[in-house]
């Protein structure tokens, strides 16, 4: 069967979220009507996304220009099998999410929260996702991530709290900046290309000096790397994110940043295809993961402290695309797909804690390892997976990165390994602090408790000392623990009961990184095809534009003429004909 037939579905995952937003919106009256169509909405474009990587997986990638105008010309959409996975994952826990969220909100005492603006919001949060992941278009992906942040801002300020709305605007503030960066790259890239095709400049970008295509890549690099919270640009995020609600923080974990590294991985491997940034990328990969998990370390608020192990192992997907080998990349793009899971269902486990306890705080959060054995079961699958134990996802994906860097050889691949065995100790000192204090510390104990003298006793120096320095270091978790608390409404300040629906969304979560860790064999097959595909020279340009230079479509030739460099003079084109003038006069005289 030719599966290029299918090629036509590849706008629906935009589209399908986009007209059920418009539909949410007129229904924001009748707040049941509204989750049933949103749920029916994402689950019509998951269907959709789950088509078209069977297809992608099939045979070639499939490739369509929007409104039959033939690339470079008009708009292309790409759907091979790295674009078509990241899709299929991202629409598998929108759609968690957005199940949870609605079961949330039945358990709720008011019926009419979140708000009535939540659900066609996150139906166009996924279509700005799916459209970044599916684009073949420069400026078209710059598109999509303005429309992740639009949607985002109102997400993260759901409730109108002070906290929220603060961390609401840090987040645009920085976001804007990123636009910007990206915007004025764009506009030199096509001043000087005359395209914004990626399969085109491909080509073209390769026929620039070096230094004018070095400063390109490092300006896309910027703007790439804030969305993917790479360090040092990534220092927004932990105070971002857990303010939001729980569902919206899971979702934000989950795609948004993973958005920054598949747009990477473009620039890497089809832009700029090479390894002069190699170095580069790979040192930023290991401050990233190092920086991330020690800043994870001094946290007690659950959410910030998941917060900064997202930004640590966005290091470790730097470290695959550093390597610049296919094996590094297979093994980015896994782990990156079984990161999607496991943060989001890390933040939703948390959500069901504070709905549990009341509170997010570790040193509050105890002995739920009783109080709630499901969902410590439900935490410990996947904590140890974000760790790598064996033999769940985590650990696949890191052996895959071990490997390739074994087998580079480089002393910064030797580096990279290093470092991330470091860090994985770390995050797993980090998942057992996590689980001492929220399941096994006692009721009311305080990290002071065995300093503070009995009844009739005084401290002796030295436990004064040691107690002053605890206060000194616990100053800083007591800011954090009044920003998030700034950021919560009234409704989530108290504890509230979850319904057995809630429980089933995150269950299923669970089972699917289980799943995935039972057939990692093809799916780790299916990424290393994506990896080699973008690997090979010239592979993604001949799937866009196979006939000629153009891909399917009416378009000008004209169009397919390369500009002329800026650097190059213009030259002074001859008239084709003479004036007719009159014959002048001899000069000096002469016989008349």
């Amino acid at each position: 069967m030719n599966v290029e037939v299918f090629a036509w579905a590849l706008p629906l995952p935009v589209l399908i979220p986009l007209i059920f937003a418009g539909i949410t919106l007129l229904l924001f009256r009748r707040p049941r009507a509204q989750q049933i169509v949103s749920i029916l909405g994402m689950t019509l474009s998951t269907a959709v996304g789950i088509i078209l990587v069977i297809a992608a997986g099939s045979g070639s990638p499939l490739v369509l220009d929007v409104g039959s105008w033939a690339a470079p010309i008009g708009i292309t959409l790409v759907g091979d099998r790295l674009s078509t996975l990241m899709l299929v994952v991202s629409q598998i826990v929108s759609l968690a999410v957005l199940v949870y969220s609605v079961a949330q909100n039945l358990s709720d005492s008011t019926p009419s929260a979140p708000v009535a603006v939540y659900h066609p919001t996150f139906l166009i949060l996924s279509a700005g996702v799916s459209n970044a992941f599916l684009t073949g278009d420069l400026f078209n992906l710059y598109v999509g991530f303005e429309i992740l942040l639009a949607a985002s801002f109102v997400l993260i300020t759901l409730g109108g709290t002070r906290g929220r709305v603060r961390a609401g605007t840090v987040y645009v503030v920085v976001s804007l900046v990123s636009s910007v960066i990206f915007l004025t790259a764009i506009a030199w890239i096509y001043g000087v290309t005359g395209t914004v095709n990626m399969a085109l400049l491909s080509t073209r970008l390769s026929e620039l000096p070096a230094e004018t295509t070095l400063a390109m890549e490092l300006l896309l690099l910027v703007a790439f790397g804030v969305k993917a919270a790479v360090f040092p640009l990534g220092a927004w995020l932990p105070d971002s994110y857990p303010t939001a609600p729980a569902p919206v923080t899971a979702v934000f974990a989950g795609l948004l940043s993973k958005v920054g590294v598949y747009a990477i991985i473009r620039l890497e491997f089809v832009l700029f295809p090479g390894d002069r940034l190699a170095d580069l990328l790979g040192v930023l990969g290991i401050l990233t993961m190092i920086v991330g998990i020690l800043g994870a370390v001094a946290q007690d608020d659950a959410k910030r402290l998941l917060s900064f192990t997202l930004v640590s192992h966005i290091g470790f997907m730097l470290w695959g695309i550093s390597l610049n080998t296919a094996a590094g990349l297979a093994a980015t793009i896994y782990y990156a797909a079984h990161h999607i899971i496991v943060q989001t269902a890390l933040f939703l486990l948390v959500g069901l804690m504070e709905r549990h306890a009341g509170t997010t705080s570790l040193t509050k959060l105890s002995d739920l390892a009783k109080r709630a054995p499901f969902i410590a079961v439900m935490f410990l699958i996947s904590v140890m997976n974000l760790v790598g134990m064996p033999p769940l996802t985590g650990f696949i994906g890191k052996l895959g990165l071990a490997e390739a860097s074994a087998a580079s050889g480089t002393p910064m691949a030797w580096t990279l390994l290093g470092f991330g065995l470091l860090t994985s100790l770390l995050t797993l000192y980090v998942a057992v602090k996590f689980w001492n204090k929220a399941f096994w510390q006692p009721r009311g104990a305080e990290a002071s408790d065995h300093l503070l003298p009995a009844d009739g006793e005084r401290l002796s120096g030295r436990q004064e000392r040691r107690l002053r320095r605890l206060r000194i270091v616990s100053r800083p978790t007591r800011r954090a623990e009044r920003i998030v608390e700034a950021s919560r409404t009234q409704l989530e300040k108290g504890s509230n009961d979850a319904n057995p629906l809630m429980y089933g969304v995150v269950a299923s979560l669970v089972v699917l990184q289980v799943c995935m860790a039972v057939f990692s064999g093809p799916i780790y097959k299916f990424t290393t095809e994506s990896a080699e595909f973008l690997y090979e020279p010239g592979a993604y340009t001949q799937a866009v534009l196979p006939d000629g230079g153009r891909g399917a479509g009416e378009s000008y030739e004209e169009s397919l003429r390369p500009p002329k460099p800026p650097w190059i003079p213009e030259q002074t084109v001859p008239p084709l004909e003479s004036p007719d003038t009159e014959e002048l006069p001899s000069v000096g005289g002469g016989n008349q």
